[in-house]
């Protein structure tokens, strides 16, 4: 063990074994676990630093075994059978090496927060990476701090029927659903349940961030839902199913010629292309080239064979101009960048689009650059 020798000094080794003081051997502690972390080992080597590791788990004081937690936190070294060890300790212990550690299953993870108490759940739920099945143990056995940590912890993995059953446990919590509602992504089906039980802030969150059923989009739209407001152009880009979208706009006589103007200057232009083809009985493939790929003349025909009218042609003409001639350039806040852009372009050239149309994307280019800059601003801060 020559070079393991040279990393973990005798005398470190000697005053873990013997040091005078908790602090001595404290001191030593965190020496060594330095050295094993940094140190190149053989495995006849790294066996023996997982022995040492083990007698630092075992010591008599509290603050030699926070030391190896504390140390070694982050670190792919420690044995699973150790990390349990100091997981079954003191809080003071267990919680820096339960926050982070890959030396967890999930399914010890899953142990410890049905075992271990609220303030373990809190940091497990609150680790770095938390899998779908340690989700699920948080929201089946964890207390209601633990179930908000997870929720608002979006390196937190959730299944959708997770989510669902975060609704049944905690529909009286303003807090967690808040949590849910508040996640980068989320299942339609937790998206609509969660409208009906939040307030007014969040439930406007809710539409304005995430995607909702084409009948329910409508339904909002028209006022069906109390206090609530819905943009239509903003579900379309959210969709993953615009065809059914438009199919279902079309149905309730809401595919009009206003929105999909709207939808257009805002950069939706897979939302034009399936309404072109739902108003025209065209398919899709088809309409894509007769806009894309035609000449000058493709655009025409399917926009007069939809029985769209004919004084806004020239600003639909403009606008799929506008969306050639630009190119996504792969930076940050690519989409965002890219709409703004459209919208800018779009609102300078002379179109016949009606005042209450300009008006709507005049407001959506003045929220986009708000939002580009609040997102500039906090990655200087950062």
């Amino acid at each position: 063990m020559a070079t393991t020798r040279a990393a973990l000094t005798d005398d470190d080794i000697r005053t873990l074994v013997k040091g005078a003081t908790p602090d001595e051997r404290a001191v030593a502690a965190h020496r060594l676990c330095r050295s094993i972390e940094t140190a190149t080992l053989s495995d006849e080597e790294r066996t023996q630093a997982h022995e040492i590791l083990r007698v630092m788990a075992a010591d008599a004081a509290e603050l030699v075994r926070r030391a190896v937690a504390v140390t070694l936190k982050n670190s792919s070294v420690v044995p699973r059978d150790v990390a349990l060890t100091l997981a079954r300790d003191v809080e003071s212990v267990a919680l820096p090496i339960l926050g982070a550690s890959p030396a967890f299953t999930d399914e010890d993870l899953a142990e410890i927060i049905r075992l271990g108490g609220p303030v373990r759940q809190v940091v497990i739920a609150k680790r770095p990476r938390v899998s779908q099945a340690v989700t699920a143990a948080i929201v089946e056995h964890g207390v209601e701090r633990a179930v908000e940590a997870a929720c608002a912890n979006d390196n937190a993995d959730f299944a959708e029927l997770t989510l669902q059953r975060v609704i049944e446990r905690f529909e009286q919590s303003e807090r967690v659903l808040a949590a849910v509602a508040y996640r980068d992504a989320l299942p339609v089906s937790v998206t609509e349940r969660l409208i009906d039980m939040v307030g007014d802030a969040v439930r406007d969150h809710l539409l304005n961030h995430h995607a909702v059923s084409p009948e329910l989009a409508l339904q909002i739209a028209i006022g069906a839902k109390e206090r609530a407001t819905i943009d239509l152009v903003d579900q379309a880009g959210r969709t993953s199913d615009v065809r059914a979208f438009v199919a279902h706009l079309n149905k309730n006589q809401r595919l009009s010629a206003s929105l999909l103007l709207r939808g257009m200057a805002h950069g939706h232009m897979t939302f034009l292309e399936w309404g072109l083809a739902e108003l025209a009985g065209v398919p899709h493939h088809r309409t894509w080239l007769m806009i894309h790929d035609a000449g000058p003349l493709g655009l025409r025909a399917i926009y007069e064979r939809a029985g769209l009218p004919a004084r806004l042609y020239p600003a639909f003409r403009s606008g799929v101009d506008t969306f050639h001639s630009m190119e996504f350039d792969g930076g940050a806040r690519d989409r965002e960048r890219f709409q703004e852009k459209m919208l800018q372009r779009f609102l300078t050239q002379p179109t016949a689009a009606s005042r209450e149309d300009v008006d709507y994307l005049l407001e959506k280019m003045d929220r986009i650059s708000s939002e580009t800059r609040k997102s500039f601003r906090a990655e200087q801060s950062a």
